[in-house]
């Protein structure tokens, strides 16, 4: 029998659009959101009130940023968060936010406004996605969902030519229906559970002096690509309902995808 995951009532039917939490706003970050704001343009097409983004990046925008990222000349010295919401809210005509700061480390430093219905994590370093996962597993999650449940944590990583998308479920289960289709799973796990970041070195080497030096650390549409299919999984979660697969390792120099089965 198929193993499938029912996507949470919540988004499918809100009152209100769903909130999204988009963490980086570099290479798969800046593809990401315009993945969004796609997204987002086609949910309101069919009915539905769409997505309500926020961008965190505390980063500027260099010139070795220009032709890998989304970034033209004009935007240099700009911070990434701004630039990019700026842009996208000029364009599709929406409201989002921009926080040209790091999202926060601790719940300590976490307001209501900072949990979203779904993370989305582009970032370049081990300790973000750790620090995350402890905010995220830390909300109390009631029956009741609201703009500030967190419901789904969709995390990207790649190294020069290879990368992989996982989205997992932030609640220990997300309610099922019943189904003699298919075999219902309520639980997705993070990549957090799926890596044990612990035995792997956070080697963060800091910003490329020029798109050269960046191109020998992430190649040309890598960024882009792992982006599309990434987006693709939020897209069949909401079109359709359920999804089979929960993520994907990507291989441009064999030009193949696996799926992760949920």
């Amino acid at each position: 029998m198929k193993r499938v995951h029912y996507t949470d009532g919540y988004l499918l039917d809100p009152q209100h659009p769903v909130t999204v939490n988009l963490i980086g706003g570099g290479g798969t970050g800046s593809q990401v959101l315009t993945s969004l704001a796609r997204l987002d343009v086609t949910l309101r097409g069919l009915g539905h009130p769409g997505l309500f983004v926020t961008l965190y990046d505390h980063d500027i925008v260099t010139e070795s940023n220009i032709g890998r990222q989304l970034f033209g000349y004009s935007d240099l010295g700009l911070n990434k968060a701004n630039c990019l919401i700026t842009r996208i809210n000029n364009f599709f005509g929406n409201d989002w936010k921009a926080i040209p700061n790091t999202y926060p480390s601790d719940m300590k430093t976490v307001r209501n406004d900072d949990i979203a219905n779904i993370t989305i994590t582009c970032t370049d370093n081990i300790k973000s996605r750790t620090d995350l996962w402890k905010i995220l597993k830390s909300v109390p999650i009631s029956d009741y969902r609201c703009h500030n449940t967190p419901l789904y944590w969709l995390d990207f990583g790649n190294a020069q030519t290879s990368g992989q998308a996982v989205i997992g479920t932030v609640p220990k289960k997300i309610r099922q229906p019943a189904s003699r289709l298919y075999m219902t799973v309520p639980s997705l796990k993070v990549i957090t559970k799926m890596v044990k970041f612990s035995k792997i070195k956070d080697d963060d080497s800091g910003p490329s002096c020029s798109l050269a030096e960046s191109l020998e650390k992430q190649d040309l549409f890598i960024n882009s690509t792992l982006a599309q299919l990434g987006c693709d999984i939020l897209w069949r979660m909401f079109r359709h309902g359920m999804i089979e697969h929960h993520g994907l390792y990507l291989n441009l120099n064999t030009m193949k995808v696996n799926p992760i089965m949920v």
